[in-house]
């Protein structure tokens, strides 16, 4: 019986050629199977059994790379965070998913015995961005060959949750099934090959960076050059030697403000994607004219992966994010042509929440179709485009915000008296947190931003706070975040 998704993330990659390129060390195909072997050893010694979970809250490396794929082959589960999250935060995880095995940095052995505390009875091991730590040691010592766990195409391969410490907290399953079909067809539609070299600078606690790009260029047998995080000298020298990007628009935004970009230093590259938040057409149409390359806009999410994405060949319509993905099925709910809910169905759409069977049915209609929450319409072309978000959701940098999070944390704030959380236009991150608080006069925007810091990755912090005497609401007393955001959308320029 396979392992359907470690087979085939190793079924195109030949032994000698390169698979990943890090600071620190390359590694063969060849070589990262056996590392892969090493590592699901020693998982099965510290007891991990098929269907128990692997949380890592490690620097992005080739070894959590590794550990993801050992992970996977030993048929566990493997669940990303981010490292930024706070011990309040990723307590709320952990509980949820009481996983078997926590891995951490040994840089934040100060959070290991909190961390074991919170997920009673879980194993605490370390692993570093060089590949050194106790979980290390002990896959030194395991047998450089494995026999791979067998798995179905039903089950789980990973849960990522999609959001922060409140009630909306859910960790989307993710089965083996649907993370080949997504990748199988991204790898065809964006012609990745063995000759692609993909520059990676995205997280790998997220499902951009962990599984699209991950998956689409080892199932090619592509290498990847893999980068600790996005700098623009770093990824602009990387392109002689590479063929494609995939990214965010932070990341394009920034490259456009690099005097190295040029139509020379990007003559090699044959592919720019860009999703995990809304490309402004303006940067697409000033990175064409900048390259000469179209950037190729994708649309997806946590629970389905990619649905959506601008041809390959053809027009890559600015402000829209193509067409469905072969096997994937996009409709629109309520009239033809106008703004409506997206709604999605296909192999890719994941298994539903776990342990949240409630939060599953409602997150699907009665005819089997997934609710985004997201506001799109299909223009006559075809093209899909998506025009606002249900929740209030805010993306900032490609990653989730929950406003309510963040409102909850503010109004906790001694002197607050409440808050409303929403999303302005940012000309480098797409969207900003933005606090609106009404608060003692001796409030200040700093004091506000050191206290959210103990309990709020950095990435939730709002980027201004600004202070009204009261927040305006509709007849009903609901906070009108539309106006608040209308008020102050040139707030960034």
């Amino acid at each position: 019986m396979p392992n359907p998704l470690f087979d085939a993330l190793f079924a195109a990659g030949a032994g000698t050629a390169p698979a990943i390129e890090a600071e620190a060390r390359a590694f063969t195909y060849a070589e990262l199977k056996r590392q892969t072997a090493r590592f699901a050893g020693a998982l099965i010694a510290l007891g991990v059994k098929p269907g128990d979970r692997v949380a890592a809250q490690i620097e992005k490396s080739a070894a959590v790379l590794i550990l993801y794929l050992a992970t996977i082959r030993a048929g566990a589960v493997f669940l990303p965070l981010n490292p930024a999250y706070t011990v309040a935060e990723l307590s709320v995880f952990l509980a949820d998913a009481e996983p078997a095995l926590i891995v951490v940095d040994p840089a934040r052995r100060q959070t290991i015995a909190a961390i074991a505390a919170i997920a009673a009875g879980a194993c605490v091991e370390t692993l570093d961005g060089a590949g050194e730590g106790t979980l290390a040691i002990l896959a030194a010592g395991a047998p450089a060959s494995f026999e791979t766990v067998p798995r179905r195409d039903s089950d789980l391969a990973a849960i990522c949750y999609t959001s922060g410490t409140t009630g909306r907290s859910k960790g989307a399953m993710l089965s083996h099934g649907n993370l080949i079909s997504n990748a199988a067809t991204l790898k065809d539609l964006w012609r990745f090959t063995p000759r692609d070299v993909l520059i990676h600078a995205l997280p790998t606690y997220h499902v951009h960076g962990l599984f699209i790009a991950t998956h689409v260029a080892m199932m090619a047998g592509a290498a990847m050059i893999l980068q600790p995080r996005f700098d623009a000298d770093a990824v602009i020298a990387a392109m002689p030697r590479a063929t494609a990007l995939m990214g965010v628009p932070t990341f394009y935004t920034r490259l456009l403000a690099h005097p190295g970009l040029t139509r020379e230093a990007t003559a090699q590259m044959r592919l720019f994607i860009s999703g995990s938040a809304p490309l402004l057409a303006q940067t697409h149409d000033a990175f064409s004219a900048r390259t000469g390359q179209a950037i190729l806009e994708r649309y997806g999410l946590t629970e389905t992966g990619m649905n959506a994405s601008n041809p390959y060949e053809g027009e890559r319509r600015a402000g829209t994010v193509g067409f469905a993905l072969r096997g994937v099925e996009v409709r629109i709910a309520g009239p033809t042509g106008a703004i409506g809910v997206v709604e999605v169905r296909g192999q890719n759409v994941f298994a539903g929440y776990w342990r949240a069977p409630e939060k599953t049915a409602d997150a699907f209609t009665a005819d089997g179709w997934f609710m985004t929450g997201d506001l799109g319409v299909i223009d006559q072309a075809g093209y899909l485009s998506i025009v606002g978000r249900g929740k209030d959701l805010i993306i900032t940098g490609g990653l989730n915000v929950y406003p309510s999070e963040v409102e909850a944390a503010i109004d906790a704030v001694p002197g607050v008296v409440e808050s409303a959380v929403i999303g302005l236009p940012h000309p480098d991150l797409g969207e900003a947190v933005t606090a609106v608080v009404v608060g003692a006069p001796a409030l200040t925007e700093t004091a506000i931003l050191a206290a959210l810091a103990r309990d709020l990755a950095r990435f939730k912090h709002p980027k201004r706070v600004l202070f009204v005497g009261d927040l305006p609401r509709n007849p009903m007393g609901k906070v009108q975040k539309a106006l608040l955001r209308e008020l102050y959308a040139g707030l960034y320029g």
